[in-house]
């Protein structure tokens, strides 16, 4: 079998977080943002000769314009015309090879992130060539996973992110994760939930290590699972490494300079939870040897999953190979229409029993949403 044609698809599906409205000076760069009122997902559809069709999802987001260019120009034109990897072997030397001929395009990016959505287009053709759901061929033995809800930013105000935690608790999610910044909202949360519960917060990146540290030594009292991402720049390894010592676990990784940017994580100590992102990293094959090397350095892996399309069921998938106290992250929203059926959160989520990935998306849902759609064949560029 040949590749024959592949898909770029952007979505952009509204949402709602019981929120207030962001201040008139917010910009949503980011996707946890009170500015944020529709989120983007960049799917690709991967098709052979025979009709058989494979899905994968690229990072990300507000770039999603950037990222289906890289797909266009630079790494579509790689898998055109190629012979459909039928193994593991086979699947990652032709990853390789791609990766080995963008290697001047950057270590992550939009390239990287169209290079994530080909693989895991790929392994779901493996999935079918081979009759098997990704979780069997990956060498899971469970099909059931739990789930953590990831919440919005709700602006670090106490009393309203008390309330969305404890919402988020009765629906039955009883590990949670703020992305907050301030003391008082944080202890709000952690003060609004019973003590049984598990509470982590992601900062994105704000502050300097000297101002880390300070924060990590006041969060300790509140026994969080993690600090997600408290220095930048997120390469700082070092910086984190120093953060640790306060006695707050750190989390790590989704901001990595694809799998060789975690080496410097794990040569420091810099982190007790090491987060790659499958949408960013290089997909399910760069995924599965950060896992390797996790091991080996005996850290802790929770892949990082702030998105809905099939790069969660991906991610879902590999969630099942590991221990089974890591729980799949999903934002905690409500889509405003489904794009396929696991999207409606619980605490506890049943792998498909489809061959591949099992991403079956709407097709009236996707017809709605849709911002472009491209269908790129040997003969060139078509807008669907």
């Amino acid at each position: 079998m040949k590749i024959s044609q592949i898909e770029v698809i952007r979505l952009s599906i509204p949402f709602a977080s019981d929120r207030g409205p962001a201040a008139p000076e917010e910009k949503a760069w980011n996707a946890a943002s009170a500015a944020l009122k529709q989120m983007e997902t960049l799917l690709v559809r991967v098709e052979t000769d025979t009709g058989l069709q494979g899905w994968g999802e690229g990072f990300g987001h507000l770039c999603n314009p950037v990222t289906a260019q890289a797909l266009q120009d630079v790494v579509i034109p790689c898998f055109l015309g190629k012979t459909l990897p039928d193994s593991r072997a086979a699947l990652t030397t032709l990853m390789a090879e791609a990766e080995t001929a963008l290697h001047a395009f950057g270590r992550t990016g939009p390239v990287r992130f169209g290079l994530s959505a080909i693989d895991i287009a790929l392994w779901d053709l493996l999935g079918q060539q081979q009759e098997q759901p990704l979780w069997q061929l990956l060498g899971a033995k469970r099909q059931q996973i739990e789930l953590y809800a990831s919440l919005v930013s709700y602006n670090n105000h106490p009393e309203e992110v008390a309330r969305q935690v404890s919402r988020a608790w009765q629906a039955g999610f009883h590990t949670l994760k703020l992305h907050e910044t301030e003391y008082a909202a944080i202890a709000a949360a952690r003060t609004a939930l019973p003590a049984e519960a598990t509470l982590m917060v992601d900062v994105n990146c704000p502050w300097t290590v000297t101002e880390a540290c300070h924060r990590a030594r006041q969060l300790a009292e509140l026994k969080l699972g993690w600090l997600e991402e408290p220095v930048w720049p997120p390469e700082d390894a070092a910086g984190l490494a120093t953060v640790r010592r306060e006695g707050t676990p750190l989390a790590a990784g989704e901001n990595a300079a694809g799998e060789w940017g975690f080496e410097e994580l794990f040569a420091q100590g810099a982190v007790d939870v090491i987060q790659p992102s499958v949408t960013k990293v290089g997909g399910i094959t760069a995924s599965l040897r950060v896992f390797e090397r996790a091991r080996a350095c005996g850290v802790k892996v929770v892949p990082h999953c702030f998105y809905y399309g099939a790069g969660l069921l991906a991610t879902a998938h590999l969630v099942a190979t590991l221990p089974p106290e890591i729980l799949l992250e999903v934002p905690y929203i409500r889509f405003s229409t489904l794009l396929y059926p696991q999207l409606d959160f619980a605490p506890t989520l049943t792998l498909p029993d489809e061959p591949g990935l099992g991403f079956k998306p709407d097709a009236e849902t996707m017809k709605k949403h849709t911002v472009s759609h491209l269908r790129i064949d040997v003969e060139g560029i078509h807008h669907v």
